[in-house]
Order: structure tokens, then sequence, then C-alpha cells
């Protein structure tokens, strides 16, 4: 055999190997229809691993629940009867933390990836997507001078601001808490399935929402930088305290001149949860012309890395803030919150100095499941 044909029977063997691993996994079929929320506020989990010896799901309830095997190698589980709520959950099989197999809705928080699970009502149907006009969502490059680089945001535009050139819109700035990224309020908070389904029963103005990446050391979320696919952890969110803070007016720079916004206070407001919070009370406190809403979802309201006293340091800045006053300041924090007693503090201080605000205590501690609670009441506050 000549090599000519040799290097052509190899190109035809390499392009069908090719073929094979670049086709769709349209071959690929899920076990079971898993989970199954039933029809009161149960749900049913199949997973098929039949050389397990334990199988649990963890998450939607304060302790793993244990499933239990069938003849045939399935393990099976009916939970209690469950609040309604946005769950994330995972399955261990073995010690061994996996996602489930036969649910293909999987969201990323810092390096733990989680399925989602939605059981309606109350506010569960806002987390859910609806047959309501839409919002675009766009992730968006901008360039930061202060930072010295081009960083990336993600950018909600309700549904109508292509259609309406003339119109003006305010705008919420969303932040992250640490470990987070531009993508979290949208993937883990839905942000955007709450925004679309408010606004459309008339309960929320229609705003722009712009959700920038709060770690001034890095661009954008793991894998879209030139840093590679690396493993995310909350160690990149450290970064000095004010950092970040001093790098806003790049953005709001960059939105007032690339969205139709409203720029001026009154229309302008910001709010983050932990770290984000945190990073929404000192960019307020030090930029007091420019946020007409303030919301505080479990925020590391840390002044110099400590915590709050009433320094003039801080009792300064305070006074200029709340002498022409936010519209609104809204502090939200749950019971068991890690955060509570820094919070606790902070609104003594605030009671001290006879500044008012809003204050929001839920039941659990620092958890999603709160953050977009909070988000679902500070919404309706805004821009009235």
């Amino acid at each position: 055999m000549s090599l000519r044909k040799l290097f052509c029977l190899a190109l035809i063997a390499l392009g069908g190997s090719y073929m094979v691993n670049a086709q769709e996994a349209l071959s690929h079929k899920v076990l079971h229809h898993s989970p199954i929320v039933n029809s009161d506020s149960t749900a049913t989990f199949i997973v098929n691993a039949p050389k397990a010896e334990k199988v649990t799901v963890s998450g939607l309830t304060s302790q793993p629940l244990e499933m239990q095997r069938d003849s045939i190698g399935n393990w099976i589980l009916t939970t209690p009867q469950l609040a309604s709520n946005l769950y994330t959950y995972s399955i261990d099989i073995d010690g061994v933390r996996t996602v489930d197999p036969s649910n293909v809705y999987v969201a990323r928080d810092i390096s733990a990836l989680s399925n989602v699970l939605i059981i309606p009502g109350g506010n569960a149907d806002l987390y859910a997507v609806k047959d309501v006009p839409h919002g675009s969502v766009s992730k968006v490059w901008y360039d930061s001078p202060t930072l010295g680089m081009k960083r990336r945001m993600t950018v909600y535009t309700p549904a109508g601001y292509e259609d309406n050139p003339d119109k003006k819109y305010p705008v919420l700035y969303l932040l992250h808490g640490m470990g987070g990224d531009e993508d979290a309020w949208n993937e883990l908070g839905r942000a955007s399935v709450i925004l679309d389904n408010m606004i459309a029963s008339g309960e929320v103005e229609p705003m722009i929402v712009v959700m920038p990446n709060g770690n001034a050391e890095k661009a954008a979320a793991p894998g879209y930088t030139a840093e590679g696919m690396y493993v995310p952890d909350g160690r990149f969110s450290v970064a000095p305290q004010g950092k970040f803070e001093n790098a806003f007016k790049d953005i709001t720079g960059y939105v007032d001149s690339h969205y139709r916004t409203i720029p001026d206070k009154d229309h302008r407001a910001i709010a983050g949860l932990s770290m984000g919070g945190g990073h929404s009370w000192r960019t307020s406190l030090l930029n007091p012309d420019d946020f007409g809403y303030v919301g505080l979802f479990s925020a590391a309201v840390r002044w110099n890395g400590n915590g709050v006293d009433d320094s003039e340091e801080l009792v300064v800045p305070l006074k200029r803030q709340f002498a022409n006053p936010p519209s609104l300041y809204w502090i939200g924090i749950g019971k068991d919150d890690f955060l509570y007693g820094l919070n606790a503090d902070y609104l003594k201080l605030l009671d001290s100095l006879s500044l008012p605000y809003q204050y929001h205590e839920s039941e659990g501690g620092h958890t999603w499941s709160n953050w977009r609670d909070y988000l679902t009441i500070f919404l309706p506050k805004l821009f009235k």
C-alpha cells in the first residue's frame, strides 16, 4: 500500500473519530423522571446506583435524607412535605458528592454544583419562569481605568427596552457575596426571573439591573478570562478594603453612557448580600449623592476590617449621607446568620444617631433562600 493511500486512510479514520466525539449527545437518555414534585408538596427522587451502599439527598432539610434501595439497584426517596421554595440539592453516593444524573438543572455556587428544585407556592412562584414579557440579560465588558483592566458584568434590561428608544429607566446595582461573581445573582438568585414576574404583575417598576463582578482582583467569572479554567474558591474575593468601591464610578459611568438611564440619585439604587452588602454599604456611604435607595442583605458592615463603632471616622460620613437621606435604607438579616451580631451593632449605632431605616428580620441564616426573599421585598419599594 502506498504512503499516499495510508495517509488518506488515516485522515478518514481521524475524521470519523472526530465526528463521533463531536456529535450531539442525542443518544443519552436519563433513566428516570426525577425528581417528581407531588401534589402534597413532597418530592420523589430515583437514582440508579446498583453497586452503592448508601445514597442520600442533601439540601432539602436540615439533615441529609437517606434513600432506600430496591431490588434492581434503584435508590428511591419520597421526602417529607417541603415548604414552598427554590431548593439547591446534591446527591451523595457512598460519600461522594455529585449532581442528580436525572436533573439537568444545575447551578454553580463558587466551586459547588447543585441541582435546582422548585416546590411551588408563595414566593417560589416568583422564581419559576412564566408566560410573561421577558427582559434581556447580557454579559457586558467595560473598561475600568481605576482597576486597570477590562471587566465583565451582567446587565438586565426590562421587557420593552429595545422597542421604545426614547424611554429612560432607573437602575439597580445588585452585588454578590464572597466567592460569587457577576453570574451569581442571576443563576442562584433568579434575579431576571423575579424581575420579569414582578414587573409583569405591576408590583415593580421597570428598571435596568446591573450585576457587576465584586472581586476587584478578577476581570470576570471563572472560565471567562485568560487565567483559564481554574477552580474557584472564596479566596479570590479578598482584596484591600475599598478597592472595589473606589472603582464603582467606572461602572456607573459606563452604564449611564451606554444605556438609557435616569442618572440621578432618585433613580439609582444599590443593594447586595454579605460581602456585596458591605460593598453597597461603603459605596453608598462614600458617595452620598449617588444612591437614593440602599439595600443591605446579611451585610458585612465592617469598617476598616473590624466591626462598627461610634468613631468619628464612621459617624461623620454617616451623618453626611443622612443629611439628605436616601429615600429607602433597608436592612435584612436572618436570626441564625453569623453576621447577625454585627448587624445588631450597626442598628444600635443608627438608633443612637437617630438615622432612619427599615429593618426586616427573618428565620434562617446566611442563605440564598433568604436573599431571594429579600430581593422580592426590596424591589417593590424602589423608585416609587
